[in-house]
């Protein structure tokens, strides 16, 4: 699947089982990328954000709803990478490092 850019130069593409972001995730990435990634997730077990520059509250439910959608097929979904952003907001939010809520 080739990447897609949105106006942030954000981009996503879908490899050996993972969705790869690239860029900033913000708020405009985020309605850009969710038609591609919502329709990409069969088989999905990663995330990865090695690539991302920067992760705003946006780009986090982006993130997030990806992973809960993966989770609800029983997938064990693993997120790869801290971009600058990530880990505050997680905190703000009390979503665990799988971006889901604590039980």
């Amino acid at each position: 699947m080739p990447p897609v850019a949105a106006a942030t130069e954000s981009a996503l593409r879908r490899e050996d089982g993972a969705l790869v972001f690239s860029g900033a995730l913000d708020r405009a990435a985020a309605a850009a990328l969710w038609p591609q990634a919502s329709s990409a997730l069969s088989g999905v077990q990663r995330i990865v954000l090695t690539k991302v520059t920067t992760v705003d509250s946006a780009g986090l439910a982006l993130l997030a709803e990806l992973a809960a959608r993966l989770r609800a097929t029983g997938t064990s979904v693993r997120i790869e990478g801290e971009p600058s952003g990530l880990a505050e907001l997680r905190t703000a939010y009390r979503l665990a490092p799988d971006l889901d809520y604590p039980a």
